[in-house]
């Protein structure tokens, strides 16, 4: 049946309790417990390419895969044999990767009861597959784990930023941009401790969002993505052991940088440090307070009547009162903005602490650094939204401003010229 759930009384009185009629249930949009991954998923589906849990399988591969092609290129004596033409056989291993992939390595981890490892085994078998059995035992030579996720997750995450974060907030601030110039010449009181003060212009407040996060933009996108890589304890003990020779702080220098587009720590525990990824965080959350506080602007700009909010046929201003239009979008964009940032504060205190050379606690919350990016995207989108619904509501505008020039005509005369009560009388028509 296509029942998810039935009623059952509950010591016979008026309670009810949900119980799930099927055990096997498939997620849906209608039953996640997320609303990220319910209410909202078809706003931010595509983030399923960087942060689910099939997308950190194959960004694992995908690294031990270029660092076995990087032994290679040394060579390695083990490794001299193995053909160039071979790595783009490889590559295509990671490029192809599918759900059905992702599952088998799950599989995999059922017994293995580790993730990384089960990678690992998952890549061996492949090998075998491609006739390259005698080379598999250099896949994840001389590595940690974290040598791994500390390379596929920042790796994972710049590819995000790159393709839908940065995207989508230069969408806004060009919006923003747009609209503070097409509403650059409409004079309106401004509100100092919440009551009427000197005239400013529309367009200048909104530029002053535009300036803010234009700043915070450039800082954010000059925070490097960084990444480590240095065997169990920071140190290449393996990998030295086996090849004393070899500059492998050069090699690992070289294969993040070249192979991966990401920033190598050189001094590290067995995991990386995640200061740059804490800054990283913390600059996500003062653009988010930034927007925060421009939605609480607009939440009271048409409260006040300045604007006006258009939505389409079929729409619902308000359940119970249909003759307004509640300011919604702004409201979600708030809310969702609220838990992003609620996210992104724990994550930068919590990344940068770990007991001594490591413990485990990094490795469940770094699986979690989706969740405030895809409440952001959220955020920005239906801020966007809301902006796209607004008009200048002049009639309103005016008719603060004609309550207030007579005194600030008074006000300003001994000082000035009065040029500034003759520009908004002139462009009022008043």
């Amino acid at each position: 049946m296509d029942v998810f759930f039935y009623l059952d009384n509950i010591n016979s009185k008026n309670l009810v309790s949900l119980k799930p009629k099927l055990t096997d249930m498939e997620l849906t949009p209608i039953n996640a417990i997320s609303p990220v991954d319910g209410r909202y998923r078809k706003n931010v589906e595509g983030l399923s390419y960087y942060f689910s849990e099939a997308a950190f399988i194959n960004y694992r591969v995908f690294v031990e895969i270029e660092y076995f092609i990087a032994l290679c290129e040394i060579p390695l004596p083990q490794l001299l044999n193995f053909e160039k033409k071979n790595y783009e056989i490889l590559r295509t291993v990671s490029r192809n990767f599918t759900f059905r992939d992702a599952e088998d390595v799950k599989e995999i981890e059922k017994v293995t009861n580790h993730d990384v490892k089960a990678v690992e085994y998952y890549l061996k078998k492949k090998f075998d597959q491609l006739g390259f059995s005698k080379y598999k035992e250099f896949i994840h030579f001389g590595l940690t784990s974290q040598d791994i996720n500390n390379t596929a997750v920042p790796y994972a995450l710049k590819l995000a930023c790159d393709d839908v974060l940065h995207p989508l907030c230069d969408e806004l601030l060009n919006r923003l941009t747009i609209k503070s110039k097409e509403w650059k010449n409409i004079p309106m009181l401004a509100r100092t401790h919440g009551q009427p003060a000197s005239p400013t212009w529309l367009g200048k407040e909104i530029l002053v969002f535009v300036e803010r996060l234009k700043q915070q933009n450039k800082m954010l996108k000059q925070i490097p993505f960084s990444a480590k890589l240095g065997g169990a304890t920071g140190n290449f003990n393996a990998h030295l052991v086996a090849y004393p020779d070899i500059d492998w702080v050069g090699f690992a220098d070289n294969f993040v940088k070249s192979h991966l587009g990401l920033e190598r720590l050189k001094v590290t525990t067995q995991i990386e440090h995640y200061d740059n990824l804490a800054a990283f965080f913390d600059c996500l959350k003062r653009v988010n307070t930034i927007l925060i506080d421009l939605n609480r602007d607009m939440w009271l700009y048409i409260s006040m009547g300045y604007f006006k909010q258009e939505i389409k046929p079929g729409e619902v201003g308000s359940s119970a009162m249909p003759h307004k239009i509640n300011p919604i979008d702004f409201e979600n964009s708030e809310g969702n903005l609220g838990i992003a940032n609620a996210f992104f504060e724990f994550l930068s205190r919590k990344l940068p602490v770990s007991r001594l050379q490591r413990d485990l606690t990094d490795s469940t919350v770094l699986r979690n650094i989706g969740v405030p990016i895809a409440h952001t995207i959220i955020a920005v989108k239906s801020l966007s939204a809301g902006l796209s619904k607004l008009t200048v509501n002049t009639e309103a505008i005016r008719a603060d401003l004609e309550i207030i020039l007579p005194s600030l005509r008074k006000l300003y005369k001994p000082f000035y010229d009065a040029k500034i009560i003759l520009i908004l009388t002139k462009r009022l028509k008043i």
